[in-house]
């Protein structure tokens, strides 16, 4: 049986309807049963339909490639850690 975290993570594809069709009727028979998931699938839809309403349907390259730069860079820091050097306990 689909539990609500389960339902929360597959949400995006049942609204755009990339689901199976077992998948489907799986989400669709928990809805019939929860009303906090209806509720939540209804926002999720209506988020979707408000961006849309107003996007451009296409993403600023300066934006997109700042964003890939800063998304680099902390993959880059966790990797490496902090530096232990300033991290030093003085005697």
């Amino acid at each position: 049986m689909l539990m609500c975290r389960g339902l929360a993570e597959i949400a995006s594809d049942y609204i755009d309807g990339e689901l199976s069709g077992r998948q489907n009727l799986t989400v669709k028979m928990h809805l019939m049963m929860c009303k906090d998931c209806r509720t939540f699938i209804g926002n999720l839809r209506a988020s979707n339909n408000l961006l849309r309403a107003h996007s451009s349907g296409r993403a600023d390259e300066e934006f997109l490639r700042r964003i890939d730069e800063r998304v680099s860079e902390a993959l880059k820091t966790q990797a490496t850690g902090p530096n232990d050097s300033n991290d030093t306990p003085q005697s």
